[in-house]
């Protein structure tokens, strides 16, 4: 059988995440909407993160709604999957824009945006979107790559400068990071940019991302943040990250203590058996961390309504 392009694996009717009703009157009532973005234009080394969020939402179906860390099914937060944004022909700077326009529209709606890449240059749309409603937002990333380039092979839009692009709208924590380029180390040390290096060199590198964070924030992960060994079907592998543990113990103070408003899931390249894996793997992770923001909703309503 033929394998196909990003554009054709976009256009095809795909599973709704975790195989949740995404009808007009679910969606409706939903709080979170799943955005797939199968973008793939600037990965320089291996390619397939345009197949991630087809894979992931798929792999998703055979979820155990229940989770037992939060004692609750999840799927009552109401989890809506949008179709997929397609990608655009004419460079990463214009689908950057259609993307900011896809999430302002569930944003506006009330709607918390879970966008799945895709290449991580898409995060900037997303946060060019909520930082438009959100004034005090800063950007949390998990990586293992700083993103901080102020051009890459002379592009300002791409995976190398996204995260770049972000500091020049909002505050920017940075999770995991152990590669990264001479000029993007003078860069973070210049600015005073706050960094957890990966592995940390003291125990109260927890405490210290937090307290660098405002009490609005928008996550993004790159995949890559994962040790390889662990998760090593992504677009730029690293060896010596962090484990599922790690990544928890730093989504789940977040989520307890400030108000995530999106996140997403990016760098994913969920190709063969050992890919199907990896890709649900990331639905777990979305799926727990739809929880986590779902219950300190529900108990910030409780304390403001008791």
């Amino acid at each position: 059988m033929p394998t196909m392009g990003c554009e054709e694996e976009a256009l095809e009717a795909a599973p709704t995440f975790a195989g949740l009703d995404s009808s007009q009157t679910s969606t409706d009532a939903a709080r979170f909407v799943v955005i797939p973005v199968p973008y793939e234009a600037t990965t320089e080394w291996l390619t397939g993160t345009c197949h991630a969020p087809g894979r992931i939402i798929e792999s998703s179906t055979v979820l155990e709604l229940y989770d037992q860390e939060l004692d609750l099914d999840i799927s009552g937060a109401g989890i809506a999957t949008a179709r997929a944004v397609q990608p655009l022909p004419s460079g990463p700077e214009a689908m950057v824009a259609r993307v900011k326009d896809e999430v302002a529209s569930w944003v506006t709606s009330g709607k918390t945006p879970v966008m799945l890449g895709g290449e991580h240059t898409i995060t900037l749309g997303a946060v060019q979107a909520i930082r438009a409603r959100h004034a005090d937002l800063s950007v949390l990333q998990l990586d293992a790559h700083a993103d901080l380039r102020d051009e890459y092979l002379g592009a300002h839009y791409s995976q190398a400068t996204v995260m770049r692009r972000v500091r020049e709208l909002c505050p920017i924590t940075q999770a995991g990071i152990r590669a990264l380029s001479e000029t993007e180390r003078r860069y973070i040390s210049d600015n005073r940019l706050p960094v957890v290096f990966w592995p940390p060199q003291d125990d109260l590198w927890l405490d210290y991302l937090l307290s660098t964070l405002s009490n609005t924030v928008y996550v993004t992960i790159d995949a890559d943040v994962f040790d390889s060994g662990f998760l090593p079907s992504v677009g730029t592998p690293e060896p010596g990250g962090l484990g599922w543990h790690d990544v928890w113990s730093i989504l789940r103070a977040v989520a307890r203590s400030r108000r995530i408003v999106g996140f997403d899931v990016v760098e994913l390249a969920p190709e063969g058996r050992q890919g199907a894996v990896c890709a649900y793997t990331v639905a777990r992770l979305i799926y727990r961390l739809i929880g986590y923001i779902h219950s300190h909703n529900e108990q910030q309503g409780a304390v403001h309504h008791g």
